[in-house]
């Protein structure tokens, strides 16, 4: 239990230090949060949990395949406040085209012979 509290701790204050950045510098705190801090974390505990080579490798290249689907909702969001769209429609805009990519990613990806 204390080993989950940790992880959670180190996400917390991940998700806080990008947050703080962002208010002062933008640029940076996009840079840092852009940074694959998350997956590197991920792996990392997933390596303590489990050793297994297998496991880490279709773990890192599934990874890989579902940061693409999520890409385009960092070009609507921005195109769509410029546009004069609220905050909040925005984010739910780019939170269902993503959702829509990553259910398209997981129908077709299967179909080119990826381990999802």
């Amino acid at each position: 239990m204390t080993y989950l509290i940790l992880k959670a701790l180190i996400s917390g204050i991940l998700i806080a230090a990008v947050s703080e950045i962002a208010k002062r510098n933008p640029g940076f705190g996009a840079l840092v949060a852009s940074l694959p801090l998350v997956s590197v974390l991920g792996m990392i505990w997933l390596w303590r949990d489990k050793p297994d080579v297998a496991t880490m490798a279709d773990h890192a290249s599934a990874t890989f395949w579902y940061v693409l689907p999520s890409l385009p909702m960092f070009l609507l969001i921005p195109a769509l406040l410029r546009q004069g769209w609220g905050f909040w429609p925005s984010l739910v805009a780019g939170c269902l085209l993503t959702i829509m990519l990553y259910l398209l990613m997981t129908w077709i990806g299967p179909r080119f012979g990826l381990r999802l």
